[in-house]
């Protein structure tokens, strides 16, 4: 399967408001970043977060350093559009995390809602972690959320691997400190319920 072409098709024939995910305001995650106490010109990466709002809501929160990384073209322009002018204070990056080139120590919060569960190949999930250990500072806040046991088996017709908080930081080994985890029942746009998980961690 190719990624960018599928998650193209997504964003592409759906609203940014019809997809399962998706969230007027990402509180769990929110909470989350500010918890971490950076400033406000720390170095912010959102996975997968082309068409979400949380970059609208972190720049009116004063960050001034932000990057959304996502595979789908059609996701960044999404989110492009709708913050006008303001789009030009984030840098965007089109890619597949398991393949991009971040720069070395780059961020102090890295942040993924709902890219990591879609890993269902070790290589990949590997990949991943390597792409964490490379790009996220030493000291630095590592922020995922995935579908928890209850959550569904399939999402966009992709299967999914779900989680307890416990497994989800086990995947990232003894280079990271475990800060929280938060459980949260999110209701779809179609009014079904998802049990999704948040872990987040602290580099060594």
């Amino acid at each position: 399967m190719d990624r960018k072409n599928h998650w193209d098709s997504v964003y592409a024939s759906k609203k940014p408001n019809e997809v399962s995910w998706y969230q007027t305001r990402l509180e769990k995650s929110l909470e989350l970043i500010h918890a971490t106490g950076v400033g406000k010109n720390a170095g912010i990466i959102d996975l997968g977060g082309g068409a979400s709002t949380l970059v609208d809501d972190l720049l009116a929160s004063g960050f001034t350093n932000l990057t959304v990384l996502d595979i789908s073209s059609a996701a960044i322009r999404t989110a492009q559009a709708r913050l006008g002018a303001r789009a030009n204070e984030v840098t965007w990056l089109e890619a597949d995390v398991t393949r991009a080139r971040l720069p070395e120590q780059g961020y102090d919060v890295w942040h993924d809602r709902a890219v990591f569960h879609f890993l269902t190949d070790a290589e990949d999930r590997r990949r991943y972690i390597n792409a964490v250990d490379h790009a996220v500072k030493p000291g630095g806040h590592v922020i995922v959320a995935t579908f928890g046991p209850r959550g569904p088996l399939q999402c966009s017709g992709l299967d999914i691997a779900r989680y307890t908080p416990e497994q989800l930081y086990g995947e990232f080994g003894g280079n990271y400190a475990l800060q929280r985890s938060i459980t949260e029942n999110h209701v779809t746009p179609a009014g079904k319920n998802q049990e999704f998980i948040y872990c987040y961690c602290r580099k060594r």
